[in-house]
């Protein structure tokens, strides 16, 4: 598996033609205690460049934009219900 990185800290991960996203640990230490993480609908077509889910924390608001193209096939529950961790592991 191969993870990618962007200028502005999001990760991707390729394995098998399918692609996982992120915010870097970097991201995540910046932005402190992470509150609530929104993700799109399953079946969502994303361009590059579009936002692919938002994160808000106890010092700010960010969106996360899609690294390369292509359609949300799968969205991480986990994350959502549970943001604080994403600052334990941020590539999980």
């Amino acid at each position: 598996m191969s993870r990618y990185f962007t200028k502005d800290h999001e990760w991707i991960e390729v394995a098998n033609g399918v692609g996982t996203v992120g915010i870097t640990d970097f991201a995540q230490s910046q932005l402190g205690d992470i509150t609530f993480v929104e993700a799109p609908e399953t079946g969502a077509a994303l361009k590059k460049g579009d936002c692919a889910l938002a994160v808000d924390s106890v010092k700010a608001a960010a969106d996360v934009y899609a690294p390369i193209a292509g359609t949300v096939t799968e969205v991480n529950q986990a994350a959502a219900d549970a943001p604080e961790s994403v600052n334990q592991d941020a590539y999980s």
